[in-house]
């Protein structure tokens, strides 16, 4: 159930970024780059995390600014979504995993700093200026925050217990 209130997206946006921390403590870096079968490694997963906190970020103060708001980003519309996540992933392809953590970290405070910043009105009033649809700010937080937080923290332990597995299970 989504939250209501800027208590509960605080409370929620807390809880999924630890449990997806901690899943992330249990991965080593070079695991962390490895490829699965998509195409797809754990960075590349907490790379993309740190950027819809950014895009959800840049549509709040566009809009607000009365700017136009591209969603999901400049040049992509929503189906095109699989070639603007190739599209992050190749410029994100330089980053380590030291540094993808870090800006997962730098993009989780400034999303907890948006919305300490908010209040209940401002995030649950009404729909964000610029989105061209019935969503919240708190509820558009949500989206880019804590429930990307919690996708990336259940691939991340599906990858884990991949590794672990030994092949005859695997196949079996």
């Amino acid at each position: 159930m989504a939250a209501t209130s800027k208590d509960e997206l605080l409370a929620v946006t807390h809880k999924e970024f630890e449990k997806l921390q901690q899943a992330l403590e249990k991965v080593e870096a070079d695991f962390a780059v490895a490829k699965d079968a998509d195409d797809t490694s754990i960075k590349d997963i907490v790379g993309h995390r740190t950027n819809w906190i950014h895009l959800f970020l840049g549509w709040y103060e566009d809009g607000r600014a009365g700017k136009e708001v591209f969603f999901p980003a400049k040049g992509y519309k929503w189906n095109d979504l699989k070639q603007y996540n190739a599209t992050i992933r190749a410029q994100q392809s330089d980053l380590g995993w030291s540094d993808a953590r870090s800006a997962l970290q730098t993009a989780h405070d400034d999303l907890v700093d948006f919305i300490t910043g908010k209040s209940d009105a401002d995030l649950y009033g009404g729909p964000m200026e610029g989105a061209n649809n019935d969503w919240t700010p708190g509820r558009w937080a949500e989206a880019a925050g804590p429930s990307h937080f919690r996708s990336a923290a259940k691939y991340i332990r599906a990858r884990l217990r991949a590794q672990t597995t030994p092949t005859a299970d695997r196949n079996a």
